[in-house]
């Protein structure tokens, strides 16, 4: 058996079925908390996503991997007894796939009524481009993210695949079906959760789309306070080619902010006056040259100045504020983020490594109710995969 998981999702049991991208980030996130997240995995890889060695796949960590061939009888039918023991599922394939495969929220609900099915696509279950491919980029530029985000004058930036997969996406489904759990315990009754990326990341954009129905957001890029065009809601070059952030909004901390590094704030440009901006973007770049990143840090860490440094990946986990919090652990020798959010009471433990493509296939079946013949008319049927290599 495996060791009693711990954290506020304990007993909360998973099927997840392997993609790229938001099914697993929410399947971690879940995981992270406490819950018993299965992965189904293909016998052989997918071909998809950015292949890298197991113990760098951060967000398959803390899971255990069953490998099932979903392209025989066997591996469905193994397949839905794993969901008639689950609290839910997670999957994130096209619309229309899970149902060819006899896998669809009908069939699944009739096995397992209190079921919460989970569902994360980019452009959602209908529509006219719901069967279309496509990444986080091509979502957040439907949803009007990507035109807001850049410099004046400059293309849409790339933020990553932050806002579309992970933020508007696995952050937006975690929410819906820990919402469906919780109504499911009242009502005994499981539904369908239908997340899309292209939505969730319009979610997000909600105070924007706020702001420029009243006017106070212009549609111009690196042209409003919270998108580049406020000197005071900016980067700055350092004099030893290092970055600072400064986000003195209020006017408060930017006289605080001002004054650590040598301006009157009774005669810098007033910078609620938009027309002003360039004249003190201009000062505060040539002050901030003057000194390395570590020497602004120096004298504005810790400060009301609202300041921050642009740490890399490398440097991120060594500061002093991450370090004091235990921000960030190492698992089998790779450093990431710790679980969040924190807990008082039910704190999770730490999660263990991801593991290869049906390394627990056995074990897991065995622990969900599958006798031994039934594993290995399974294993001799090619339709599972255990024992897998797990060097990494």
């Amino acid at each position: 058996m495996t060791k009693a998981r711990s954290g506020p999702l304990a007993g909360v049991k998973i099927v997840e079925f392997a993609g790229i991208g938001p099914a697993p980030m929410t399947a971690m996130l879940l995981s992270d908390l406490g819950a018993e997240v299965v992965i189904i995995d293909r016998l052989e890889p997918s071909g998809l996503g950015i292949e890298k060695p197991t113990r760098f796949d951060i967000i398959r960590r803390g899971r255990r991997s069953v490998a099932l061939d979903l392209k025989r009888p066997e591996g469905i039918a193994c397949a839905l007894d794993l969901v008639a023991g689950a609290d839910a599922l997670i999957e994130g394939f096209r619309p229309g796939t899970m149902e060819r495969l006899g896998l669809g929220p009908d069939i699944c609900l009739e096995r397992n009524p209190r079921l919460v099915y989970g569902r994360i696509t980019g452009w959602g279950q209908e529509g006219p481009l719901a069967k279309a491919a496509g990444h986080d980029l091509n979502y957040i530029a439907l949803s009007g993210a990507l035109s807001a985000i850049g410099r004046a004058g400059e293309p849409p930036t790339i933020p990553l695949n932050l806002i579309g997969d992970y933020g508007g996406g696995a952050m937006l489904l975690a929410f819906g079906l820990l919402a469906a759990l919780l109504e499911a315990g009242r009502s005994g009754k499981g539904q369908v959760v239908d997340a899309a990326m292209a939505e969730g990341s319009a979610t997000l954009m909600a105070s924007l789309f706020g702001l420029a129905a009243a006017g106070l957001h212009k549609p111009e890029r690196g042209t409003n306070l919270l998108d580049s065009g406020a000197p005071h809601y900016e980067t700055y070059r350092c004099a030893d080619g290092e970055w600072i952030t400064v986000a003195p909004i209020e006017k408060k901390f930017r006289e605080i902010l001002l004054g650590l590094i040598g301006f009157d704030p009774a005669s810098f440009p007033d910078v609620n006056d938009p027309a002003r901006w360039p004249e003190a973007r201009k000062l505060l770049a040539e002050r901030f040259a003057q000194r390395s990143r570590a020497q602004w840090c120096a004298l504005l860490e810790g400060t009301d100045a609202c300041f921050a440094p642009v740490l890399s990946l490398a440097e991120a986990p060594e500061h002093p504020q991450a370090r004091a919090r235990g921000s960030f652990i190492a698992i089998d020798g790779v450093v990431q983020p710790a679980p969040q959010p924190r807990f008082s009471r039910t704190p999770p433990a730490v999660p263990t490594a991801g593991e290869p493509a049906g390394a627990s296939s056995r074990a897991v079946l065995a622990e969900w109710g599958f006798s031994a013949a039934a594993i290995d008319h399974l294993e001799q049927a090619g339709a599972i995969r255990s024992g897998a290599d797990q060097t990494h």
